[in-house]
């Protein structure tokens, strides 16, 4: 054989070679991540062979699947479909899944390993193995109310979030996005007109598709003002320090001055610490992060969940939904000394400092819960699909310890006292202690500023409720309007049952 047919022939052999290597790989090393994607259409057309199993609330199922004659033998169905879009998610023939649908996926479709034991004995009966049902811990009185004032809400704001959290466990007790969307419309058997309703709602400026309660992050406004006072607490002063104030505050190498939102707002020279947070002094609590320096918030800051990157929302094993880390910045020189104009603005929760409602709530839950933060979760429960069997039951459990005991009382202490006396009058619930911390944030000069509120309720030493709203682009009013929607989920959650 001459040299070129040579050199041909170890070409050609190693082609064959780097093929052989290859379709071992895929077979191989990559064949789970095939057979499992959303994308493959033989698995999804598989699914729907076998009855997926329900979402459920209440004692209510929210997402069922019904038998069709067509060629995908069951139709998935969505009751109050926008109410509960941004929990369930949804489970198209075409598109990826999201929310429960899909961090639930191989139970709900009977595939998971788990149910190993149902399939072995269908193979005898000749039954078809159905898929599992997921039980949610929400409150459909709380996630409805929750629903209605949001999407009704008295300043006309068309964007925002609530959520509810059981103090004592994580349970999440409501969860809302605005703007919603109907999920029945992407799961549809007509993929052509499912695939059109998806990139309506993709391209909407609104993004209704967007989990603003667990994915997106805003400027805090003065409801950060919880985490200053919680690191003041904690490195030496109490309720009854008296912190500088007044009517306005430069910040060392700051030339913008920072004022209270009103002139009745803490004019005097000094105010105790309790009376800062009831006014929400803007002066105050700017001046009192420069003298506790950036190192001191953002620890505390981080303490409460900021930068938590790997929290997600479901099952207590980290199988959930995914979150946006909540973040407060730099607050830093590029030398690493602390920027005071950037500290001072970032005290009242503005500058860089980002949060999620789910971070709002949570602050508030640690605070009701003597500094205990637990880990927030969705899924209570996991029953086969005869419903007998017990897959997996929520044992809740602590995520961090986020303050003293003695330091979360006294936060409790001042942030009733916002409620009672202060800006958060609107969340006062009768009969029951009620504390808070309202917010206006400021995100472009060119659009209104959000309204925030962050809360909790409690009976007789007990938690019942830590609550979360986001009113998107509010304006005037929106942190009273914010209060007084957390106000009515967290009587719902009482009414629910919560409050026994």
């Amino acid at each position: 054989m001459n040299a070129p047919l040579r050199r041909v022939g170890m070409v050609v052999m190693v082609l064959f070679g780097l093929l052989f290597v290859n379709l071992n790989w895929v077979q191989g090393y990559k064949a789970d991540d095939y057979r499992t994607s959303d994308y493959n259409g033989r698995v999804q057309v598989a699914q729907y062979d076998r009855k997926r199993g329900n979402i459920e609330a209440g004692g209510t199922a929210l997402a069922s699947s019904k038998e069709t004659s067509g060629k995908l033998k069951f139709l998935r169905s969505y009751v109050d479909g926008p109410m509960y879009a941004h929990v369930l998610g949804y489970q198209p023939v075409n598109i990826g899944p999201t929310g429960i649908e899909r961090s639930e996926n191989d139970f709900l479709a009977g595939t998971s390993d788990q149910l190993f034991g149902d399939r072995v004995r269908d193979l005898f009966t000749g039954d078809q193995t159905a898929g599992g049902n997921v039980l949610l811990t929400l409150s459909r009185r709380a996630q409805q109310t929750a629903f209605e004032e949001m999407t009704k809400n008295k300043v006309g704001a068309t964007k925002g979030a609530a959520i509810a959290l059981n103090p004592a466990t994580g349970a999440v007790q409501a969860l809302v996005s605005m703007p919603s969307f109907d999920p029945n419309v992407l799961v549809s058997h007509d993929t052509e007109a499912a695939s059109n309703a998806y990139a309506a709602l993709n391209n909407d400026p609104n993004k209704p598709l967007n989990n603003r309660a667990l994915s997106e992050l805003a400027p805090p406004g003065s409801t950060f003002k919880v985490i200053d006072a919680a690191a003041a607490l904690e490195n030496g002063y109490t309720k009854d320090s008296k912190i500088p104030a007044g009517p306005s505050y430069t910040a060392p190498t700051s030339g913008t001055p920072i004022r209270n939102a009103a002139p009745s707002i803490c004019p005097e020279a000094e105010v105790t610490l309790m009376d800062a947070l009831t006014e929400s002094c803007n002066t105050g609590f700017a001046q009192l992060a420069v003298t506790l320096g950036a190192d001191k918030i953002k620890e505390k800051a981080a303490a409460f969940g900021f930068g938590d990157d790997d929290l997600t929302v479901g099952r207590l094993d980290e199988n959930g939904i995914a979150t946006a880390a909540s973040q407060t910045g730099e607050i830093k020189n590029p030398d690493g000394g602390d920027d005071p104009a950037a500290l001072a603005q970032s005290a009242i929760g503005q500058f860089d400092v980002k949060m999620s409602p789910l971070e709002g709530a949570m602050i508030a839950a640690a605070v009701a819960n003597n500094g205990s933060q637990m880990r927030p979760y969705l899924v209570q429960q996991l029953l086969g699909p005869d419903r007998t069997t017990d897959y997996y039951t929520a044992d809740p459990r602590e995520l961090r310890q986020s303050v003293s005991e003695p330091v979360a009382a006294t936060l409790r202490e001042m942030m009733i006292s916002v409620v009672q006396n202060g800006t958060g009058k609107a969340a006062r619930i009768s009969g029951y202690q009620v504390g808070g911390k309202t917010g206006t944030a400021q995100s472009d000069p060119t659009v209104k500023d959000h309204g925030w509120f962050i809360g909790f309720t409690m009976k007789d030493g007990k938690p019942i409720s830590a609550v979360a709203v986001f009113l998107e682009t509010a304006g005037s009013g929106g942190s009273s309007e914010a209060a007084r929607i957390a106000k009515e989920i967290m009587q719902a959650v009482i009414q629910d049952g919560g409050g026994k």
